[in-house]
């Protein structure tokens, strides 16, 4: 083919001019094309932006810090008012007591008030810690503390005025002769500071005395008479549920892991409830401690060098970090070939990257231990058995460790045995559950609102009562509730009940998030086969057991702002995997010295029914005395089954124990009053 044929072959055809006129709007008719949209410019773009407050970006993301349902909002904002009342009780060395007051105002309106005896909070600072996100006093102290970002309590009262537009109310007092102050503020979330809105934008004085007494009633102020304290009182949406992640569960964990506090809450139907102090002494005050050099990163390090006035790099390094000596800063020094008198200020980029090699290579002491405040295991012991029934109680505190230069201990308790909770719930209690739930059906009702109950102890229970599986709650008659409780009470669940855990991080139960957190984590991959209890790989173990993790830190590393699950660091999952397999092998030992015992005595048994027989027929054979014979028998029985000579309750239970067999720190429940087993 020639080549200008092939060229003309290859070329497209002209297009129409109609469909050139027509342009991209499809209609025809000659109409002439759309110009397009203008894009944006730098100019129009560097025009938009502006600063985000902080208390706007948690406005739109309120899931990040805890409140991202009706019902878990409820109990965040109990949560946060009342951690902030016992770090101000503990910190002034006050034995805490509480007030927890929820009220119903509408269906799904709530109004929460927290009260303490704390030691109050001055005028002046009480609208910046309720009206102020990030703004508080424990983020930069390397102390245990619950608090740390300085955003609970008055993200509580921001979601309270998204919700329901009511500000947050705030009374505090610190002396019976001082006037008392009350508040009530909203956030500005655009600005992140708070709007007074009583007293012309100054709050109202509560004089002291008779005239404070009529001013409270004037101003319809809730406050239980007390020398010094704060209430705050919050009204939010949310939803009351019993069971768990509910207000009355987090009361109750807390009491566990908080001997010394005295808790009075009134629940939304009046019910009071009263946990009190099993303790008469503060736990030990955290002391403050300056970052350890491990736990600080390059860019940190080159932000402190900018920073310090401290006139040499020794200098430097001893005041600004904990556990550095004058020996230990030469070492540094020598290592990173820093002169020890050299100018921090002028330290180069290079220099630094040095200097922080340098140090981590040195060997350098961990950081003293005195900034936190385990629990102990003594009051680990009394707080479970306060809470928990059981009839062994194990505890067990490991010495404290670092992880990223920041001090931890772990404590792990354990309640073996007791009635599961489901055996105390009332049949009026079980029915207003059923009503309350939002569960789909009768068996995820179940496996959702008591603890210890897994698929298979549900199954076990809907077959007792003769229900239907898939009924949903809400729906049964009086009559199968009567069924369902009779059921409940009369079942045996031990086999089917799976390991309870509680889980705390400075002594602040977490709820949620529990297949993310490092403690359910270590509790799964923890061969519980070992101490006697049966587990499936990969899952909790089976059996009537109440486990309990507490990890205190200054810094515990939480997944979230919500602070409900911990991180999965390495160091931490160790230490909370050794102080398992302390209670564990405990626990072994009891639940092995119970099975020698049941065992012991059904040999026994066995002696006892053919002894008669043999002694009988050995007479007639050998003309001998048959009583005689029988009691001679008889002794060699029970020489052989020595073990079933140990006294036991009706339930198994040794009531005479040989303390040195279980080592310290285990206390078995007698029927009548608990004995604590200790030993050197």
């Amino acid at each position: 083919m020639p080549v200008d044929a092939a060229l003309k072959l290859t070329q497209s055809p002209p297009l129409d001019k109609s469909v050139m006129q027509s342009g991209s709007n499809g209609n025809g008719g000659g109409a002439r094309p759309q110009r397009p949209r203008r894009r944006a410019t730098a100019q129009s773009m560097a025009a938009s932006q502006r600063d985000i407050s902080v208390s706007e970006f948690f406005a739109k993301n309120r899931h990040l810090l805890g409140f991202d349902s009706p019902r878990r909002a409820l109990l965040t904002a109990v949560k946060e008012a009342v951690d902030n009342a016992l770090d101000a009780c503990e910190e002034a060395g006050i034995l805490p007591e509480i007030w927890v007051h929820v009220q119903r105002t509408a269906s799904d309106r709530f109004k929460v008030g927290v009260q303490d005896n704390g030691p109050g909070i001055l005028k002046k600072t009480i609208p910046l810690i309720f009206g102020k996100l990030l703004y508080g006093s424990k983020f930069h102290r390397m102390r245990m503390s619950r608090g740390q970002q300085g955003i609970g309590i008055s993200a509580a009262g921001m979601y309270g005025l998204l919700t329901t537009g009511k500000p947050v109310k705030i009374m505090s007092k610190v002396s019976r002769r001082e006037a008392a102050h009350y508040y009530e503020i909203q956030i500005d979330t655009k600005r992140n500071c708070p709007e007074i809105l009583n007293g012309r934008g100054e709050g109202v004085e509560i004089p002291p005395g008779e005239s404070g007494a009529k001013a409270i009633e004037k101003h319809e102020i809730e406050w239980i008479d007390s020398d010094h304290g704060t209430r705050v009182t919050i009204e939010l949406e949310g939803k009351y549920q019993r069971g768990r992640g509910s207000v009355d569960e987090y009361l109750e964990q807390t009491a566990i892991a908080n001997p010394h506090v005295a808790i009075h809450y009134a629940d939304p139907d009046e019910n009071i409830i009263d946990y009190q102090r099993v303790a008469e002494t503060l736990p030990p005050e955290p002391r403050e401690i300056k970052p350890h050099p491990y736990g600080v990163e390059l860019g940190r390090l080159v932000g402190m060098l900018k920073e310090t006035k401290a006139p040499t790099i020794a200098q430097f390094l001893i005041k600004s970090f904990s556990r550095v000596s004058p020996a230990v800063a030469r070492r540094i020094c020598d290592g990173a070939k820093i002169g020890t008198r050299a100018n921090p200020k002028k330290i180069g980029r290079h220099e630094a990257d040095q200097l922080y090699q340098t140090i981590q290579k040195t060997k350098i002491p961990p950081p003293a231990t005195d900034c936190i405040s385990p629990i102990g295991e003594e009051l680990i012991l009394k707080g479970l058995h306060q809470v928990v029934p059981g009839e062994f109680y194990a505890a067990a505190t490991r010495p404290p460790s670092v992880y990223r230069g920041n001090p931890f201990a772990i404590e792990v308790g354990l309640a073996y045995g007791g009635a599961p909770i489901v055996h105390r719930v009332s049949r009026e209690a079980l029915a207003e559950l059923l009503e309350e739930s939002d569960a789909r059906t009768l068996r995820q009702f179940l496996i959702i609102t008591f603890h210890g109950i897994g698929a298979d102890a549900a199954d076990k229970i809907l077959d007792q009562a003769g229900t239907k599986i898939r009924v949903a709650p809400g729906n049964l008659k009086p009559a199968e509730i009567d069924k369902l409780h009779k059921a409940l009470q009369s079942i045996n669940l031990s086999d089917g009940q799976t390991m309870n855990i509680l889980r705390y991080a400075n002594r602040v139960p977490l709820q949620f998030q529990a297949g993310a957190c490092a403690i359910t984590q270590t509790v799964m991959q923890t061969n519980w086969r070992l101490y006697g209890l049966s587990q499936s790989r990969g899952s909790l173990p089976a059996g009537p057991v109440t486990l309990m993790v507490h990890m205190a830190s200054v810094w515990v590393p939480f997944t979230s702002e919500s602070k409900e699950a911990v991180a999965s660091y390495a160091e931490i999952q160790k230490e909370i995997r050794l102080a398992l397999q302390a209670v564990g092998r405990k626990l072994g030992m009891y639940l092995r010295r119970r099975q020698r015992v049941r065992h012991e005595g059904e040999r026994r048994n066995l002696f006892l029914r053919y002894i008669g027989e043999v002694a009988t027929a050995v007479s007639r054979i050998n003309s001998t005395d048959r009583d005689k014979l029988y009691s001679q028998l008889l002794e060699v029985a029970k020489k052989r089954t020595a073990q079933a000579d140990l006294e036991l309750d009706d339930r198994g239970r040794e009531i005479e124990e040989e303390t040195e067999d279980f080592g310290e720190n285990v206390l078995i429940v007698e029927p009548t009053q608990p004995v604590v087993q200790t030993s050197a």
